[in-house]
């Protein structure tokens, strides 16, 4: 179970760094899934991915990308956490002897475990992220203007209770469990070839950070979908969608056609090599300099 404790001790270190290199990225995925659609005849608010970022910084200047950033960077430690401690954890499970190599379905098991775990840290913290990152585009759906992420989880609470807080929990488990599974596979899938036979899954630097950044786009081309519809759901005025997933998905499918369910797809890509990569090497960073003290 030590391998349980330290994963849980680094994974935070990972989280921030994926968080400050992939943040302006998630806003403009976020601005993008979440465009009102345009009257006809009107174009609409955004053209793509690189019209969101020139328009968002040429109107409210390059840090406005970085709005809501509070929120996940805060939770981040404990998410990141969470998920590498329940990655050791499923393989905790998995393995009869510590020495074992983890096959690839086990990988994926272990994987979809830590997604599952991650889910009550991820919740508040995507909605209070969505929120803020709507609002600064201009077109919060939920008409409520917040001053910042402690002011949003009051209003939250007061509007609905820890129910509101929680909205979007039943998708960001159809999000994450596919996503993480795919995730924790393929990084250690590549570790393997990366490293070569005889090296003990010892990685260059570089090739960690390709391991990663490939890990990430991994990730995220299972999920873009869920992603979609769970921003949507997050930051829709309070009773707009009573059935939840399924509305949101009928209202996607009505007014965009399946096209519509991945939205953001570009920066979503753009984001997850980068973003990814640091969160690994910073992983594999901190595991050597703790294993130096073990």
């Amino acid at each position: 179970m030590s391998e349980v404790v330290l994963n849980f001790m680094v994974g935070g270190v990972g989280g921030m760094c994926t968080v400050i290199v992939g943040h302006p990225f998630d806003t403009v995925k976020v601005r993008l899934q979440t465009m009102p659609m345009p009257a006809p005849g009107q174009k609409p608010m955004f053209t793509g991915a690189l019209d969101c970022c020139k328009q968002t910084m040429a109107k409210e200047g390059f840090f406005e990308l970085y709005k809501g950033m509070a929120a996940p960077l805060v939770g981040v430690t404990p998410l990141f956490a969470v998920f590498f401690g329940g990655c050791a954890i499923g393989k905790y499970i998995q393995q009869k002897n510590p020495e074992d190599e983890m096959s690839f379905l086990q990988n994926v098991n272990s994987g979809a475990i830590a997604g599952v775990m991650t889910t009550a840290v991820m919740v508040p913290g995507e909605r209070i992220k969505c929120l803020l990152q709507v609002q600064s585009a201009g077109h919060a759906p939920t008409g409520v203007h917040y001053d910042g992420p402690m002011d949003v989880a009051k209003k939250l609470y007061k509007q609905g209770g820890i129910a509101s807080i929680y909205r979007g929990t039943a998708a960001t488990l159809l999000r994450d469990i596919p996503a993480s599974a795919a995730y924790l596979s393929v990084y250690e899938y590549l570790k393997k070839k990366f490293a070569g036979e005889g090296n003990a899954g010892k990685l260059s630097p570089g090739a960690t950070l390709m391991a990663g950044g490939l890990a990430g786009m991994a990730n995220w081309s299972v999920c873009i979908p869920a992603d979609v519809l769970k921003s949507r759901l997050q930051t829709a005025a309070e009773g707009k969608y009573p059935g939840g997933l399924r509305d949101v998905l009928k209202e996607v499918l009505r007014e965009e056609g399946p096209k519509g369910l991945f939205k953001g797809f570009t920066p979503v890509m753009l984001r997850a090599f980068p973003a990814n990569a640091a969160c690994f090497f910073g992983l594999e960073l901190a595991l050597s300099f703790f294993r130096m003290f073990i």
